[in-house]
């Protein structure tokens, strides 16, 4: 399953019908929770790409193993370290092994930070409101508890003004904003984002790939070393 996508602004949106959320700085994941032979629970976890993850989050996939059959959640991963999300954990913990990722889920614990329901009971819930499937993401899990928990949500522009200015200090990169009445659509670039940027001045001293569409570069930022 495709998941939908947010479109890049430059300001926050404002408007009666927006709800604003805030943006993690981790990695995107689907859960879909189903029911296996002698109806044993069933958990997959996706990355945006498409690539099952399952086995690289075994905290997680235990975790899901306590939703309702049918449910297929959309959110992020994160890992929490010194009271603040950290990316380069939530990339170790994506590319462990299947060896190495129960190890890895006791010293760097994922959480889940779920912002979409996209179905319950087995119903596809894509084409409800955004409304309706918030109200129902957080009745399904304000009763679950930790690690699977719903992203914060306000309607109020000013409130999400102040968590802009003032979530980065815990690793928040940004706000997503979304139509209240907006339904689900997979792949579409429906959802507004405004993400905090840093500007730096850098020497580009390589690349790798063809000159016109380099796949990766090497820069000295002033006063430093080449990254």
């Amino acid at each position: 399953m495709r998941p939908a996508l947010a479109v890049s602004v430059s300001s926050l949106p404002r408007g009666a019908d927006l709800a604003y959320e805030p943006k993690f700085d981790g990695h995107r994941m689907l859960v879909f929770r189903d029911s296996g032979p002698g109806g044993a629970p069933e958990v997959q976890l996706q990355a945006r790409s498409g690539r099952i993850v399952t086995a690289a989050f075994p905290d997680l996939a235990a975790a899901a193993r306590r939703l309702p059959p049918g449910t297929v959640l959309d959110g992020e991963v994160v890992v929490w370290r010194d009271g603040r999300t950290d990316f380069a954990a939530v990339q170790k913990r994506a590319m462990a092994t299947a060896q190495h990722a129960p190890e890895l889920a006791r010293s760097l614990p994922a959480s889940y930070a779920a912002f979409d329901l996209i179905a319950e009971a087995g119903t596809d819930l894509r084409a409800r409101a955004y409304r309706y499937r918030r109200e129902r993401l957080v009745a399904l899990l304000e009763p679950l508890g930790p690690p699977l928990q719903a992203v914060p949500m306000t309607l109020d522009a000013e409130e999400a003004a102040a968590w802009y200015e003032a979530l980065p200090a815990i690793g928040v990169e940004g706000l997503v904003a979304k139509q209240l009445g907006r339904t689900y659509r997979s792949g579409a670039r429906t959802w507004q984002k405004l993400r905090h940027t840093t500007l730096r001045d850098a020497a580009v001293t390589g690349h790798t790939g063809p000159a016109t569409g380099p796949r990766a570069l090497v820069v000295v930022l002033r006063g430093g070393d080449a990254s």
